[in-house]
């Protein structure tokens, strides 16, 4: 009887509530606005021979890659971070070996490690969130070889220096250490571009939170050009279909319209970190977009109580998270 690989039943399926979704669902942390009014117009423009034809994703790297200051043989264009993630597991990983992630965080890191049969390591964030950097040097190992960091992280929003995956990349020469800037527009602060970026460090984004483009799924990995060599071998030539390949040229285009968007995400970061306030509630700052961890040192039900008040039609703000005495919000 055929039977699926040890690795994989052993895995908990990672099930976002898509069910009979009606409108903006916050905790998906999706574009309030949607996309910009000229991927619209390109879309519009399509016709059945561009949609005939197997897509190229090549020109639209190129143009890529040039819009974030690298060389094309160091970008690849992906089906979301989430495939970015997948071929680095895929890449780098052998069954027995470890990925350390830090929690709480993305639960995919996690998902696609263990898929490829590898030990995940996990290890709690510190007080008030905080990246635990000496935790995490102290458990590297020779068999550590793979370390993901969402940065800002998801879904507690918080940041770390750039200093701080890059100490980590070089105590761990072997391991493909991956930096998620998934919401880096609405943080501002990048590792991509750093002049001291070592060979084994990977940086992935998306292109579906500031430029509102999750229904295209497209993303990017990128690092060292003898590195994405090597994961391109194991990535489909076809993996970004034709219409999001259409379309991400005019998103990047139309950078005033992501500028004003992350601005107004800006903006109800600092109305929610008020109400955070107003409400006697705690809250961690977030670099994210809308992510704010609270927690109310009351009761159970007065922190049910203070939820509600935030989960109120006139402030359109969402629970997404729940932990022992913190949970997590977003937004709008």
């Amino acid at each position: 009887m055929l039977e699926a690989r040890t690795a994989v039943k052993s895995l908990h399926a990672y099930r976002p509530p898509l069910a009979g979704r009606h409108g903006l669902r916050l905790d998906f942390n999706e574009s309030t606005i949607g996309c910009s009014p000229r991927v619209l117009a390109r879309l519009r423009s399509l016709d059945a021979e561009s949609l005939a034809r197997y897509p190229d994703r090549e020109p639209v790297e190129r143009e890529v890659a040039n819009f974030l200051g690298l060389d094309a043989a160091q970008v690849l264009l992906t089906n979301g971070v989430d495939e970015a993630i997948h071929l680095l597991c895929s890449t780098y990983l052998e069954p027995g070996d470890e990925a350390i992630i830090v929690v709480p965080t993305f639960a995919m890191y996690a998902i696609f490690a263990q898929a490829e049969g590898a030990r995940v390591v996990q290890i709690l964030s510190g007080e008030d969130f905080a990246f635990p950097l000496e935790s995490l040097l102290a458990r590297i190992n020779p068999s550590t070889r793979l370390i993901a960091v969402a940065n800002p992280n998801n879904p507690t929003g918080a940041a770390v220096a750039c200093e701080v995956p890059l100490q980590v990349a070089r105590a761990a020469p072997q391991a493909a250490v991956l930096v998620d800037e998934a919401y880096f527009e609405f943080h501002g602060e990048t590792i991509l571009n750093h002049t001291e970026r070592p060979a084994n460090l990977f940086v992935a984004r998306t292109f579906s939170k500031a430029h509102g483009l999750a229904g295209l799924r497209i993303g990017i990995l990128a690092g060292d050009a003898g590195q994405m060599a090597m994961v391109r071998r194991v990535a489909s030539p076809y993996n970004v279909n034709a219409v999001a390949l259409a379309a991400l040229p005019e998103a990047l285009r139309d950078q005033e319209y992501v500028e004003r968007y992350v601005a107004e995400v800006q903006r109800g970061r600092r109305v929610l970190e008020q109400e955070f306030r107003t409400l006697g509630l705690r809250y961690w700052p977030s670099r994210g977009n809308c992510f704010a961890g609270a927690r109310n040192p009351g009761t159970r039900q007065e922190r049910r109580s203070g939820m509600r008040r935030l989960r109120a039609p006139d402030r359109r703000i969402l629970r997404t998270y729940q932990g022992s005495d913190w949970s997590a919000t977003r937004c709008g």
